[in-house]
This record gives C-alpha cells, sequence and structure tokens, in this order.
C-alpha cells in the first residue's frame, strides 16, 4: 500500500473541504430544526428557509429572486411563490419595502422576525414544559393561544380560501403569478386595511377599466374611497357612477 499516495489524497480532500467552507457557512438556529414541524412547516418549507437565512448571511441577499430560490432548492418556482406566499400569510416571514431616495432606487428584503419570535415562544414554553412546578400549576387556560393577531386569523380557514381567492382572481387578470410583494400587498388589503374583498375585486375592475393595471394605481382607488367613507360594493359603484358622470 502507498501510504505516501493516500496521505496525498486525503490531504488534498481536506483542503478542498476547507476551501469551500471558507466560502461562507451560515447560522442556522437550532431552535428551527428542532420546531419548524410545530411551527406547521413542511420538510420543503423549513428547507427554503433555511436557504433564506443563507442567502442573508453568506450572500448579503436579502431579497433573492424565484429562481435562484428555486435553483438552490430544486423546487419549480411556482412552489416557491405559494410557500413564500403561506410563510407570509402565517406570519413567519415579512417583506420591507425601502426606497433609496438619493440614488431612485426602489427594493425590497425578506424579514424574518416572525420566524425568529415564534421560535423564541416555542423556546420558553419548551422551558415551561421542563420546569419543576409546570405540572403542578398546568391548566388548560394557560396553554390556550389568544383569538388575535396574524397567527388566529391564519387559523381561520374561510378567511384564507377567500383571500386565495382573491389571488387566483388577480393572476388570471395580470396574466402571470404574481410577485411576494404583490401577494404581501393583497394581504395588507384584508388583514391590516380590512377593504371587503367586493371593494378589492371593484378597485381591480377599475384599473382594468382605466388601462392602469398596477398595484399602486389599485391602491390609489382603495385609499380615495376609504378616505370618502366608500365601504360597500354599492357605495363604490355609486360613487365612481358620479364622476363619471361629471365627466361628461
Amino acid at each position: 500500500m502507498d501510504h505516501g499516495n493516500a496521505d496525498t489524497g486525503v490531504n488534498g480532500w481536506t483542503a478542498g473541504a476547507a476551501a469551500g467552507m471558507s466560502q461562507g457557512m451560515a447560522i442556522i438556529p437550532y431552535a428551527l430544526l428542532r420546531h419548524y414541524r410545530s411551527l406547521g412547516l413542511s420538510d420543503r418549507e423549513a428547507m427554503l428557509v433555511i436557504h433564506l437565512i443563507g442567502y442573508q448571511q453568506v450572500e448579503f441577499k436579502t431579497f433573492p429572486s424565484l429562481e435562484e430560490l428555486a435553483e438552490v432548492t430544486g423546487s419549480p418556482a411556482a412552489f416557491i411563490a405559494a410557500s413564500l406566499q403561506r410563510l407570509m400569510k402565517i406570519g413567519l416571514i415579512g417583506i420591507d419595502e425601502y426606497v433609496d431616495e438619493g440614488q431612485g432606487i426602489h427594493y425590497e428584503r425578506y424579514n424574518l422576525n416572525g420566524l425568529y419570535e415564534r421560535l423564541a415562544a416555542c423556546l420558553a414554553q419548551e422551558g415551561r414544559d421542563k420546569s419543576p412546578d409546570a405540572a403542578k400549576f398546568a391548566s388548560p387556560l394557560l396553554n390556550a393561544r389568544p383569538a388575535s393577531g396574524k397567527a388566529a386569523a391564519s387559523e381561520k380557514p374561510a378567511p384564507e380560501k377567500e383571500e386565495r381567492n382573491l389571488f387566483t382572481i388577480f393572476e388570471k387578470e395580470f396574466g402571470r403569478p404574481l410577485s411576494p410583494m404583490e401577494l404581501e400587498t393583497i394581504s395588507g388589503w384584508v388583514d391590516a386595511d380590512r377593504y371587503p374583498d367586493e371593494l378589492i375585486l371593484l378597485a381591480l375592475k377599475e384599473a382594468v377599466f382605466a388601462g392602469k393595471l398596477h398595484f399602486r394605481y389599485i391602491d390609489r382607488i382603495l385609499l380615495e374611497w376609504s378616505r370618502n367613507r366608500v365601504r360597500t360594493a354599492q357605495d363604490a359603484k355609486a360613487y365612481t357612477q358620479k364622476f363619471r358622470n361629471i365627466g361628461r
């Protein structure tokens, strides 16, 4: 046996592995590996989150494209888009929007604060369960989840189904899959602004009618209606008809 060649091979492998690891290492919270299933994530969704963390820490990419995520995960871009939409819906990730006024550049970044907060809650609960007094003071009421916030909203199947219908209608009207930012905009209209579905769809119809099919125009319509106390589809139709008659 040629020990010299063996040593050379081992040293070569070691050097290659070291060079590969020197390109960067991502720190993945162990809590994510332990508790991703209790957060309702599938294996593929957990791997997607891990890649988002890796992009942020190693490549300093805060908003990788669907194509980049599809390439590293091996999942179709459509699956990536749907997964990101679900992760935003249940409050694990968000999208922050920034504008560099000096250069006039608009950009976004994925925000993982929701994920880290939920993992911290899992660790806190785990600590309480291990406490010697935990069993002594156990009560169903102490473990009850509050019926408010994004987590509670995501547990109600009807609104989520309605919102997914909105996503589908918008995608059909735009003739393409919606971006994560566009998906979050619709979620914001429903969850934060509390616009009824019928008003959102009427605003979409108005944008199509005006030949200005983009989200900022639709958002301006909804904001104008809100400022003028337009709360129902009937109010919106009357308000729109009023201004069309004035313009004649």
